[in-house]
């Protein structure tokens, strides 16, 4: 895991007695020192990380994949000198910079979330880093009981989970913000553009927004493909130094340690947003799959998953298309063959301490699978779904506009999404009136609706296995409890609800249902996302998400909703973007979603290891946190075996959740080093405290 450091101390403060100055992050290289000192820790490549100084105490850092030249990184040095923030956050790429004036320290993070900022109170000043576990560990922080039950009882509402962690003490900075911290002290400046969501800003006529969308997506997949041009810096070091190795270059070391292929590569079988990417870099001037001087052919991966049956013509239809699409000389195309060893919940006991969890734990070991396969630069398509489709709230959005006209087209799709039925006539005006209802709602009354229906549990009857019609309906409302939240005890719903009730007495004076929860929705899966980075990692790999760059969220949400809500809408955007890149010829079919085959696998998977998960849920650290209880699972994994309708996402969670408990009380060492370290990790002694709810 690659993550930054650092902290700034107040000028009375113990850590200028010395204090902070004897402890260091393990595997560390320092890029500035005292009094504010920043460290890379990981295995950051050379062109990862870009330092460029104008004097002694006016620097600029950037970590990630940056399409900014070097004087374009000096320009938005001097612009951030002055106090702007936008220069920092609008070059191609998915990147953290860091800024230092003087004393005062600037860390950006991103629009949608998938590069966290977290920071804690420490040694009389503020310490910062870009992963939550290293600063549980030196403020020796407890677990936060309360956040885990926010996070299997809501985990896409912002209102239930605040800006804390699992970890007591450490906090995140919202998207699209950044820390600031002066002299020690932080607060938190936002950088997004500014714009009401209370009314509808000024969109763009469609065309022009899919050109930006398009340009935008271009620049974010060339960024990858080539490297920065550096040139040398007279006033400070650029980049990390990767030390000498003798006789081998990048590829014969990726060679030599078994990992992925030199070159750039992405998936075939991901949708039509992850086969976008393919097409993109494999049709980019140059030489196909070019990145950083290695590689000759875009390697293109398709998961042929064998175990299971339900899905087989979905399954053989998606394999078609992509032979169709990999028949290209700019292409290689490798099929991943697996069985029931590649199912979800397959080997379990392995796998990484992530920064907290998420569902995609449980499915780690199918994605690396995939993951070996491809390059050692790889594209994936995560985050499309959330910056292009249009979430069913936004429906509302449209009525408080005065745009009936245009919910005719969704509301008919969602008639005939389920198939004919006796109840199909009635589904538009259900779903219109449902909306209507959602855009006379004030925010604070939605907030506080949800909350009651924690307290009286009025969602053990809602439909689980419903169709896109129960779905949308489902989400149109301010705020929804998630999958997880029927398995969790009073205690916990009582802690959510309070939190809830809370974020309703703070109700913003103005908001819009479908820009808020389109917004919550991004920021869940790129937090999700980033989990699945860490949980997924193979050795010298990189992957990709250009759909959750800043640039591509702002170019995506000039969208009109209009367009967003049209059935197919993500397809013939994609295409649109396909086709002004000179990719015209997709095979039929392309760009069609099914969810078919990724439920028989995880059914088949959760069939396949009910016992072990029973064992897992015999004495579970959650239910030691008072979150739920052990018989109640064991009775639902059972149950969910043996093709009961119960919510196969929240039971995920449950067992995510556990998992990374037992990680995270069974690891060992801390992540600092030296005579000022903390003297324990974080949640030492292997025992999780009861909630006090």
């Amino acid at each position: 895991m690659r993550w930054l450091v650092g902290w700034s101390s107040t000028a009375t403060g113990p850590a200028s007695t010395g204090e902070s100055r004897t402890v260091h992050p393990v595997g560390a290289q320092l890029l500035w020192g005292d009094p504010d000192p920043l460290w890379a820790v990981g295995d950051w490549r050379p062109d990862e990380v870009r330092v460029v100084q104008a004097d002694p105490e006016t620097r600029l850092a950037v970590f990630g994949v940056c399409g900014a030249t070097d004087d374009q990184l000096r320009v938005g040095l001097f612009a951030a000198r002055g106090g702007a923030l936008r220069h920092l956050t609008a070059w191609p790429g998915s990147y953290t910079a860091v800024v230092q004036v003087g004393r005062r320290i600037t860390i950006t993070g991103d629009l949608a979330g998938a590069r966290p900022v977290f920071h804690t109170p420490w040694a009389g000043g503020t310490a910062y880093a870009t992963a939550a576990l290293p600063l549980a560990d030196l403020i020796e922080a407890s677990l936060d009981v309360g956040h885990l039950a926010a996070l299997l009882a809501c985990p896409d509402a912002p209102e239930a989970l605040g800006v804390g962690t699992p970890y007591e003490g450490v906090r995140r900075i919202p998207p699209g913000h950044a820390l600031v911290l002066r002299g020690g002290v932080s607060e938190i400046a936002s950088f997004e553009p500014p714009s009401s969501l209370a009314v509808a800003a000024p969109q763009l006529a469609p065309e022009q927004a899919v050109d930006g969308v398009r340009e935008a997506l271009i620049d974010a997949v060339r960024t990858r493909l080539t490297s920065p041009r550096h040139t040398p810096d007279p006033d400070g070091p650029v980049g990390l130094d990767p030390g000498p190795v003798p006789g081998m270059g990048p590829a014969e070391r990726r060679a030599a340690r078994g990992g992925p292929a030199p070159g750039i590569g992405a998936d075939l079988s991901g949708g039509s947003a992850s086969g976008t990417l393919a097409l993109l870099a494999a049709g980019l001037p140059g030489r196909p799959g070019r990145l950083n001087g290695h590689g000759e052919r875009l390697l293109a991966v398709t998961f042929n998953d064998r175990a299971t049956n339900g899905g087989r013509p979905y399954r053989e239809a998606e394999l078609e298309r992509a032979r169709s699409i990999a028949d290209n000389p700019r292409l290689h195309h490798v099929v991943v063959a697996a069985g029931e060893e590649a199912l979800p919940y397959a080997d379990l006991d392995s796998g990484p301490l992530t920064d907290e969890p998420a569902p995609s734990l449980v499915m780690a070991g199918r994605h690396r699978r995939r993951l070996l396969a491809g390059s050692a630069d790889h594209f994936v398509g995560q985050g499309a779904r959330q910056v292009l489709d249009a979430h069913p709230a936004r429906l509302a959005d449209l009525l408080m506009d005065r745009r009936r006209r245009h919910l005719l087209r969704p509301v008919t799709a969602l008639a005939k999404a389920d198939g004919p039925s006796a109840q199909s006539v009635l589904v538009p005006f259900t779903v219109y009136r449902a909306a209507r209802k959602l855009a006379r709602t004030p925010y604070g009354a939605g907030i506080a609706d949800t909350a009651r229906r924690l307290m009286e549990r009025q969602f053990a009857d809602a439909p689980v296995t419903g169709g896109a019609v129960d779905a949308s309906l489902a989400a149109l409302a301010w705020c929804r409890p998630g999958p997880a939240v029927r398995w969790l005890t009073g205690e916990a719903l009582a802690e959510v609800s309070v939190r809830l009730g809370d974020a309703a007495h703070r109700s913003p004076a103005v908001s819009r249902p479908g820009e808020l929860r389109a917004r919550a929705a991004l920021a869940r899966q790129a937090a999700d996302h980033r989990v699945f980075e860490q949980a997924a990692e193979i050795r010298d790999q990189r992957l990709h998400a250009p759909f959750l760059d800043n640039q591509v969220v702002l170019a995506c949400r000039a969208l009109p909703d209009t367009l967003r809500v049209q059935p197919g809408a993500r397809a013939a955007v994609l295409r649109s973007v396909l086709s002004g890149a000179g990719v015209r010829d997709l095979p039929p079919g392309w760009g069609a979603t099914s969810h078919v085959t990724h439920g028989a696998a995880v059914r088949a998977g959760l069939r396949g290891a009910v016992g072990e998960l029973v064992t897992l849920f015999d004495a579970p650290l959650l239910a030691d946190a008072g979150l739920v209880e052990a018989r109640v699972v064991r009775k639902a994994l059972r149950s969910a075996s043996e093709g009961a309708a119960l919510p196969l996402d929240g039971l995920a969670q449950l067992v995510s959740t556990e998992l990374w408990l037992r990680r995270l009380t069974a690891r060992r060492g801390t992540c600092w080093t030296g005579a000022s370290a903390p003297r324990q990790r974080a949640l030492a002694g292997g025992v999780v405290p009861r909630a006090r709810l």
